[in-house]
């Protein structure tokens, strides 16, 4: 390979995943890091890191100036942009040749041809793949998209023409709808792409995202290496992707990826892509977008071809033909990937930031592996995206790679941060899922029941009430804390002692826990749960009647990760825990997360309605709008268009009218 030094333009997992590639090749890495990451772990993973600016992705990962600076800098001969920030940007890519780098990734026509959603629909409509119905001409006045919304009838989907992810798209169900999807569709696509141009299709209800995976190289070889179902989604963001999909038969999967790799030699494509198709009940698809570039759920299709797709990227980016021909590219057996995010799905899936306390996970082997892009230490910001880790499971079908997989994930923490790890679980134990039957509304139709909190089972209870009395008294050994006369609890004579214990199961239950030996009683809230824990060196055994079940224990503080047939968490407290008052939150509207103020609707003085739109913040790469929870009057404005603010910082005062 004539490709000896390598500069990631990119940050966390992706970079990370492409320094293991890289330094099985032979291969010397470059990374890149902004003020916020500069001690990250794809840093001290590389052989070499160079800084490139301030924290925001503008003023580093996305300045195409100060990247390619450093690699001329750095010596290097190729870039890889990852996905995300400059991956997908035409510009980029041509500024590399310019300077002589070769970008790991398509040619720029390609990326300009695909990158705007109403041209790549366009080409590959000549080619002979099926597409959405739908408006998506350059008159973008607000008289035309409604007479066009009129003419596909209602719903429809409103889109960005570019980037991708689910930024800068609504769903529009009514026609009074319209004018508010489109203003906030419009601010999302500018902030995100620089580009607020809107497209409308045709929304189709209960539909299957299915996408092909394909790849060209420069000797005008292009195949594909099968599909991947990425139904699983909260706000047309994929959390869970698997192949082969569950729901086409072997007639639709080769018409299908027919289809991909027509789309792909339309614009004379290199290197990797994903060609995305929507698809209906009845089987029928049609095309949505392309990717040019890795995807996030690539190890999916690595999985189950056993190829590594980075390794093809730089063969094919040092002018070598593909390494296989169609007919040599097999799909065998199951995979998944389930992506971690440091976000709260309870709270409408609001970022989380912080350090990460403690990162647990069982050592990887053939049937699974984590690709993650933090270590215990290292700090969640609130400039990029949530994701911080992907669990890839194998199996011969799709039960055992299921199995795999949902086992994998209870034994899984992270702690420091708020992540979506039960919700993942939780969509793993489905029973729809399980039989693979969810579309793309699913999380969305279901997610009132996927967060509601679930109470622990009883012996996971026994088994928290039991390691909260050994600390206590472990604690209080050697002092007189043990002496029945300091006790400030039931203590009677000759007795077992019981122990007054606090537990978030999640709610708050004060418990009283008595033990003697290896059995234990407990009473809360009108419950009495009596039985026996013990531990075999290896696992905790808890009998509760004539049955008994192996448990194993995650431990960080006072947090418990108890596993058995599921992964309850339970938090120790104390007994008699403080409560504390609140400000009455709807006279005092605050941010739901930590970004930037982008708009600022309101001034000190003016009358709102409930529901009216008070301000918008945007952190990680999303924008939250701040309403009015009720009339009143604005007696207080706390901060300015551009400020950053704090998760749950004060940013109006509302005197209700």
């Amino acid at each position: 390979m004539k490709l000896q030094r390598l500069l990631i333009a990119n940050r966390g997992e992706i970079a990370c995943r492409v320094i293991r590639s890289c330094r099985r090749l032979g291969v010397r890495t470059i990374a890149v890091y902004s003020e916020a990451d500069r001690g990250a772990r794809h840093v001290r993973e590389a052989d070499e890191a160079w800084p490139i600016g301030p924290s925001p992705a503008r003023e580093s990962y996305l300045d195409i100036g100060r990247i390619l600076d450093t690699a001329r800098a750095a010596r290097a001969d190729a870039i890889h942009p990852g996905y995300g920030f400059l991956s997908e940007n035409a510009d980029f890519a041509a500024a590399c040749a310019s300077a002589g780098m070769v970008f790991i990734g398509p040619p720029p026509a390609a990326i300009r041809a695909m990158g705007l959603k109403h041209e790549a629909k366009a080409l590959v409509a000549a080619a002979g793949v099926p597409v959405v119905p739908g408006y998506a001409g350059e008159e973008q006045s607000a008289a035309r998209l409604l007479t066009e919304a009129r003419s596909i009838g209602f719903p429809l989907l409103v889109k960005a023409v570019a980037g991708g992810g689910g930024r800068g798209m609504r769903v529009v169900r009514a026609q009074e709808e319209l004018a508010d999807a489109i203003t906030a569709a419009r601010a999302e696509a500018e902030s995100a792409f620089g580009d607020g141009r809107l497209l409308l299709e045709r929304f189709l209800e209960q539909p299957r995202h299915i996408e092909v995976q394909v790849f060209g190289d420069q000797h005008g070889g292009c195949v594909h290496l099968f599909e991947r179902e990425c139904s699983v989604q909260r706000r047309y963001q994929k959390i869970i992707e698997e192949s082969p999909s569950p729901f086409i038969d072997a007639a639709t999967r080769a018409a299908m990826t027919a289809a991909a790799v027509r789309a792909a030699r339309a614009v004379d494509y290199v290197n990797a892509g994903t060609i995305e198709f929507i698809v209906a009940a009845d089987g029928s698809f049609c095309f949505m977008e392309m990717n040019t570039r890795l995807q996030v759920e690539h190890p999916v299709t690595e999985a189950i071809t056993g190829i590594d797709l980075v390794e093809w990227q730089l063969a094919v980016a040092d002018g070598a033909p593909l390494p296989l021909a169609q007919e040599q590219i097999r799909q065998q057996g199951h995979a998944f990937e389930a992506r971690i995010c440091s976000e709260d799905p309870a709270r409408g899936f609001l970022p989380s930031t912080g350090v990460v306390e403690r990162f647990i996970a069982p050592e990887p082997d053939a049937s699974w592996r984590i690709d993650r892009g933090v270590d215990d230490g290292d700090a969640v910001s609130v400039w990029y995206d949530a994701l911080v880790a992907k669990v890839i499971a194998t199996g011969v079908d799709r039960a055992s790679a299921l199995a795999t997989l949902r086992h994998r994930l209870n034994r899984t923490a992270l702690h420091g941060v708020t992540t979506n790890l039960a919700l993942l679980r939780r969509i793993l134990a489905h029973p729809d899922f399980a039989a693979g039957g969810v579309d793309t509304g699913f999380v969305d139709r279901e997610l009132a029941k996927l967060v509601r909190p679930a109470h622990p089972d009883p012996r996971a209870v026994l088994l928290a009430a039991r390691v909260a009395v050994d600390g206590i008294e472990t604690a209080a050994r050697g002092s007189d804390r043990l002496s029945p006369w300091s006790r400030g609890d039931a203590w009677r004579m000759a007795a077992p002692a019981v122990h007054s214990l606090g537990l978030q199961l999640p709610a708050f239950q004060r418990v009283r826990a008595r033990c003697q030996d290896d059995r234990i009683e407990v009473a809360m809230d009108g419950e009495a749960l009596a039985g026996r824990v013990r531990s075999d060196g290896r696992q905790f055994v808890v009998e509760m009647g004539p049955e008994s079940r192996g448990f194993e224990l995650i431990r960080h503080g006072t947090r418990l990760q108890i596993i058995g047939d599921q992964a309850d968490e339970i938090t120790l407290a104390p007994a008699w825990p403080f409560e504390r008052s609140v400000d009455d939150a709807e006279a005092h509207p605050s941010s739901p997360l930590p970004g930037r103020v982008v708009a600022l609707h309101v001034a000190t003085g003016d009358l709102v309605e409930a529901g009216q739109i008070l301000a918008v913040v945007e952190g990680m790469k999303v924008q939250h709008s701040i309403r009015a929870a009720r009339p009143g009057r604005i007696t207080s404005v706390r901060v300015a268009q551009g400020d950053l603010v704090d998760a749950e910082a004060l940013l109006l005062e509302l005197t209700p009218t």
